[in-house]
């Protein structure tokens, strides 16, 4: 088993080993991963955060050892918390880094940092104020970061610069935590999750107070959620159907 470390600020995961392939999530700076299969220029790997897998060329990420790998695995998980940030490599070379990237590995990359970071769990109620961070962040399928960022890319952040882990997929976060009966039970911070006409969970959003909902839908926003669905003031229709509240923390 070989394994590495993301030493770039945004490195594409395709669904095949091919720079065409649709990008299915996003590897950000200092994201560890294990090495599943090894091709002349592509290698498929494994997140070390969410078990996610996919394709990433091999020429944009760092291999390490296992003792490596073990030692961060073990470490509190340490996130840059500026919207852009600088690494310092060797020579002064600079490399910008999004937020939620991971600092554990500056020491074994040789490269330093002086920004804001987060290392601790925070309370549910600083969920909301996290999601500030993305709002009016274009939808990107796969998208993990303010400049581009999925439905469930975006829960996934908002918890984890939280301290908190969340799987990658809407579907996959929907099998997390516990389910609640009504709007009414649920608080700020709980996730509600929406399905299509076959019954499939392909979109999720984050409960805000007084029945609003803030989620990526062409643009991370803030909605209003009745029983039914998410409301679009600006269409003025329901675009989502309501099939599940989640409470995870």
């Amino acid at each position: 088993m070989r394994y590495g470390i993301c030493n770039l600020s945004i490195v594409p995961l395709r669904l095949e080993a091919s720079d065409a392939s649709e990008m299915v999530s996003q590897v950000l700076y200092g994201d560890l991963f294990k090495v599943l299969e090894q091709r002349k220029s592509w290698h498929k790997i494994r997140l070390a955060f969410d078990k996610y897998e996919g394709w990433i060329d091999n020429k944009q990420y760092l291999e390490i050892t296992k003792e490596h790998y073990d030692d961060f695995i073990a470490m509190p998980l340490k996130l840059s918390m500026d919207l852009v940030e600088f690494i310092q490599g060797e020579n002064q070379q600079l490399y910008p880094i999004p937020l939620g990237s991971s600092l554990n590995g500056l020491s074994l990359l040789n490269h330093t940092f002086d920004g804001l970071f987060s290392s601790e769990k925070q309370p549910k109620e600083k969920l909301i104020e996290t999601t500030f961070l993305y709002l009016n962040a274009p939808y990107l399928w796969g998208g993990k970061t303010p400049f581009g960022i999925d439905c469930s890319g975006f829960t996934q952040m908002v918890y984890k610069l939280n301290g908190y882990k969340l799987l990658r997929d809407a579907s996959q976060q929907a099998t997390q935590g516990e389910a609640l009966s009504f709007i009414e039970e649920s608080e700020p911070g709980d996730l509600a999750f929406f399905d299509n006409n076959e019954g499939e969970i392909v979109h999720v959003g984050i409960i805000m107070k007084d029945n609003y909902i803030v989620h990526a839908h062409g643009k991370v926003r803030i909605d209003r959620l009745d029983h039914s669905g998410i409301y679009n003031v600006d269409k003025r229709t329901h675009t989502h159907k309501l099939r599940v509240i989640k409470k995870i923390i």
